[in-house]
């Protein structure tokens, strides 16, 4: 059960500052341990520094992230001022600050290498990119995809995200502080549907010309097992046609239609972009993550954007699967050619 805001403040925010400084005065100790451990494991499965190292990283700039908040929150008069738009701007860099520095050491650590496939742009199209919002509908798969989403976003492509999001995440502190003060949402884990669908309506009618609303209308990563369920699902709402195409899915769960056609009808001028990534998709778990992770880490993706005014008025269900289906060859055909 998540906590009150107040507690979570006093309580988690304090604790990871001294949780930082009591690994950090105790790292010798960890790396003895980390390396006692490595050596009872295989060669390719002693990645323990590594774990330990970003571990370090992430603490130190969860800390970085909680003493800034805490700044920007004086600045603004005891918050008061938190929602105006140069705090709101502020916040975005704050974000765009903190996610650089994790893929930083993400590229350091892990040698991580992402490779993304845009679409060539012409010069009328380059001039006109920050002048409709975004619908983003993104894969959900491997770990990560969203911190690099947005990271992407923020740092490559200028827009500010909006993301629906899980209402556990705020167990994270520098997460809850910053996302409850800008245009996100967290829902509950037994919140229905329609509350989901509210709340997309809510972000997506509110977006300006820089801002982008991600989505991933899967709900969660592919399993086996989830695809099956979900074609079950599908077949006993009497849905035989998207219950068929699901099932010819190799890498995907079918998506879940109804948050992305609410955002594009609460905000009709927003362009739709698919965003397909592979590489990292067969790690699900922190033990696939500890036991699999490769040496070089390395993700591959692309996007395709599909102006507001060739979005379909009617039966844009099946231009969702159509979009999808995509995806998914694009993932075989990847996966086929290898890095």
């Amino acid at each position: 059960m998540l906590p009150p805001r107040i507690l979570r403040r006093l309580i988690l925010a304090p604790l990871v500052l001294v949780l930082t400084v009591a690994v950090i005065l105790t790292l010798p100790l960890w790396l003895v341990v980390i390396t006692a451990v490595s050596l009872r494991l295989p060669p390719p499965q002693r990645r323990g520094a590594r774990f330990l190292w970003f571990g370090v990283a992430w603490l130190v700039l969860e800390c970085g992230v909680l003493i800034a908040s805490l700044g920007l929150w004086v600045a603004s008069g005891l918050g008061g001022r938190l929602r105006r738009d140069e705090f709101q701007e502020r916040h975005y860099a704050l974000i765009r600050w903190f996610l650089g520095k994790v893929y930083g050491a993400a590229v350091v650590i892990f040698q991580l290498s992402v490779t993304v496939e845009e679409p060539v742009l012409t010069s009328d199209e380059q001039a006109a990119r920050l002048t409709r919002p975004v619908i983003v509908l993104a894969r959900h798969a491997g770990p990560g995809d969203s911190f690099l989403l947005v990271h992407h976003l923020l740092a490559r492509y200028g827009r500010q995200p909006r993301i629906v999001m899980k209402a556990a995440l705020q167990f994270d502190p520098s997460l809850d502080v910053l996302i409850n003060r800008l245009p996100n949402a967290f829902v509950p884990r037994k919140v229905s549907e329609s509350g989901i669908l509210t709340e997309i309506r809510r972000l997506a009618a509110g977006m300006d010309s820089d801002d982008a609303l991600v989505i991933f209308p899967e709900g969660g990563n592919f399993t086996p097992r989830r695809k099956r369920a979900a074609v079950q699902r599908l077949e006993e709402r009497g849905l035989s046609a998207e219950a068929k195409r699901a099932d010819n899915l190799d890498h995907l769960l079918p998506p879940r239609p109804g948050g992305a056609i609410a955002a594009i009808e609460a905000c009709p001028a927003a362009d739709v972009i698919f965003v397909a990534h592979t590489g990292l998709d067969h790690l699900i778990t922190i033990g696939d993550v500890w036991r699999q992770l490769p040496v070089r880490a390395q993700i591959t993706a692309k996007w395709w954007r599909v102006p507001a005014d060739e979005v379909p008025k009617e039966d844009r269900i099946s231009w969702l699967y159509d979009q999808w289906e995509a995806i998914d060859e694009w993932i075989t055909s990847t996966k086929r050619v290898g890095p």
